[in-house]
């Protein structure tokens, strides 16, 4: 395999690396990697709640942090947050990415670290899902087919088959 436009070999390792990559991205998080976005989590609620960040992005509206995802060595942390009560998260996606220095300077005093992780800071959808989710339950159509009495098995008029009913 070449590299684009020298055609020159490539660089030795570059495919291992890259599957070493690959399979670090589907593998479950470490005990280690769970106890410290547990902590960063902690610590980002208690900055947000003391009223650490003066951004009024920040401040507007009330913010829940619902996980924090580790990096496999631990330098960057992947933080999903939602507006409390819904709400547009893109000015307050941007005040957390203004204050991200300032919070992340608030955990590196509160969690003995190595190093402290770089935040990054995304939008957490699952309350959406949850909602669209209990709107289609809600709907007309599919309750009925939730109160509509199961049939016992082999009872299927699609099977194509009769089951004889009683002794034979």
């Amino acid at each position: 395999m070449t590299c684009i436009g020298e055609g020159l070999p490539d660089p030795v390792g570059s495919r291992s690396a890259l599957s070493a990559m690959a399979k670090q991205a589907h593998k479950t998080p470490s005990q280690r990697q769970r106890r410290v976005a547990e902590e960063i989590r902690h610590a980002l609620a208690l900055a947000l709640d003391r009223g650490e960040i003066r951004d009024l992005a920040v401040t507007a509206q009330p913010v829940t942090v619902t996980s924090v995802q580790m990096s496999p060595d631990l330098r960057v942390a992947r933080v999903a947050v939602t507006p409390l009560g819904g709400g547009d998260p893109a000015p307050l996606l941007q005040g957390l990415g203004r204050a991200a220095p300032a919070l992340r300077q608030f955990i590196g005093k509160s969690i003995r670290l190595r190093a402290t992780p770089e935040l990054r800071f995304v939008h957490d959808d699952s309350f959406d899902a949850l909602e669209r989710i209990e709107t289609l339950l809600r709907d007309p159509k599919v309750a009925r087919d939730l109160t509509r009495p199961a049939r016992p098995a082999g009872d299927d008029p699609q099977d194509g088959q009769e089951v004889p009913h009683g002794p034979s």
